[in-house]
C-alpha cells in the first residue's frame, strides 16, 4: 500500500509498461481531451467572430474574408476530424459507461470508431478541399 492508503499496482502491467502508458486506450483518452478542447475554442472563436456583425459589419466582412484562405481552409477540415471524431469517441465512452459489455468490446468500439472517421473523412476532405486546390494550381 501506499502513504495515502491506496494498494500498489505492481500486477497492471502490460508489454513493460504500466497500465495505459502507450495503450490504444490511453491514446483514445489523449484525443478525446484534445479533440474536446479544440472544439471548444472553436466555438469560442465563431461566437466573437459572430459578435461582430453587430458591432461593425464592415470588420466582420474583413474578418470572414481572411477565412478564404487555403491554410484557414485545411484548419477547417481539421476541425470537421476533430468534431467528428470527438462525437463518434463521445459514443463509445458512453456504451463503455452504460452498457454492460461496453468494457469487454471497448478496443473493438474503438476500432470501430476509427474506421467510420477514416470513410467519413476521405469523402469529407476530397470535398472540403476541392475548390482550394483547384484555386491553388489553377483550375475555375
Amino acid at each position: 500500500m501506499t502513504s495515502a492508503g491506496a494498494p500498489e499496482r505492481s500486477g497492471t502491467t502490460r508489454g513493460g509498461g504500466t497500465l495505459y502508458r502507450g495503450d490504444l486506450g490511453m491514446w483514445s483518452w489523449v484525443a478525446h481531451r484534445i479533440t474536446g478542447v479544440l472544439t471548444f475554442f472553436f466555438l469560442f472563436t465563431h461566437v466573437l467572430d459572430t459578435a461582430l456583425v453587430r458591432v461593425s459589419p464592415n470588420a466582420y466582412d474583413a474578418v470572414i474574408e481572411t477565412y478564404k484562405n487555403p491554410v484557414v481552409n485545411l484548419f477547417e477540415v481539421g476541425l470537421v476530424g476533430a468534431v467528428l471524431y470527438h462525437a463518434l469517441n463521445g459514443i463509445r465512452v458512453m456504451l463503455v459507461d452504460f452498457w454492460e459489455k461496453g468494457a469487454k468490446y471497448q478496443r473493438v468500439m474503438l476500432w470501430t470508431v476509427l474506421a467510420i472517421w477514416v470513410v467519413v473523412m476521405i469523402p469529407g476532405f476530397y470535398f472540403m478541399m476541392e475548390r482550394t486546390i483547384s484555386e491553388l494550381v489553377g483550375g475555375h
